[in-house]
């Protein structure tokens, strides 16, 4: 029997539900590896019924909390997929507030009907088998992912820097542009898509393991920038900490 595959979506645009859409053709090849019986954006049959449950979003509600606990118990591999889901994304730039000084912020007097906690990544709330990084996921590494899990394979993330792909594909680098960018220290596996169209990498695919911080302080002092500048760059995808939550 092929593997049941279910998507689930907590606090997020749901960008990467829909980059699974958009893989169009390839969602063929996928559907015989694999039987969908569980995706809000796609269908509306439900299973509890689940092998493989991919999770799209941060957990930052109690009842975020209790539902990804249930998923848990549901699915036989739970695959966070996405920056907010892999280590709270965008959403965990709310945790540098008070949660009453942050509601009243967005809803005023109403702000405390709505239910909200510091946001954070669905490991830190239950186990994760596998994550999948980037704003929105790749394509070809989701694809890849999924083929991996329906064969029992272990998935794997590229282990080295986005400047490996920039130089892969003779990039000019962003630097000698006079922009900033996180390429030395963030994981690859995204083609290098934002510095290969004139943008500096934000970070999204979080750090790759053992970064080399000498040599990316090397770059930053030969353009200018110091470390302080450059951390408030990653903010932006990578400003949870766990002590904010605990």
């Amino acid at each position: 029997m092929k593997p049941r595959l279910a998507v689930f979506s907590f606090t997020s645009c749901e960008g990467c539900s829909l980059a699974i859409l958009e893989c169009e053709n390839e969602l063929l090849d996928i559907l015989n590896l694999v039987d969908l019986v569980r995706w809000r954006e796609a269908m509306t049959e439900t299973s509890d019924d689940i092998d493989i449950a991919l999770v799209d979003g941060a957990i930052s509600t109690h009842h975020g909390v209790e539902k990804i606990r249930k998923v848990r118990k549901m699915a036989g591999k739970v695959v966070a997929i996405g920056a907010c889901a892999y280590n709270g994304g965008l959403n965990a730039l709310k945790n540098r507030y008070g949660m009453g000084k942050l509601k009243n912020m967005v809803y005023g007097e109403a702000g405390a009907e709505f239910d909200t906690i510091p946001a954070r990544p669905v490991s830190a709330v239950v186990p994760v088998d596998f994550a999948l990084p980037g704003c929105p996921i790749d394509r070809d590494e989701f694809i890849r992912t999924v083929r991996d899990l329906a064969l029992g394979k272990t998935p794997t993330l590229p282990e080295y820097p986005l400047c490996v792909e920039c130089k892969r594909k003779e990039n000019v680098c962003v630097f000698f542009q006079g922009k900033m960018c996180m390429g030395p220290v963030t994981r690859a596996g995204c083609g290098a898509i934002c510095p290969t169209f004139g943008d500096g990498c934000e970070g999204c695919r979080g750090f790759v393991d053992n970064p080399n911080v000498n040599a990316h302080k090397d770059t930053l002092a030969e353009h200018g920038l110091s470390v302080r500048e450059v951390m408030q760059h990653f903010d932006m995808f990578n400003s949870y900490n766990e002590r904010d939550v605990s």
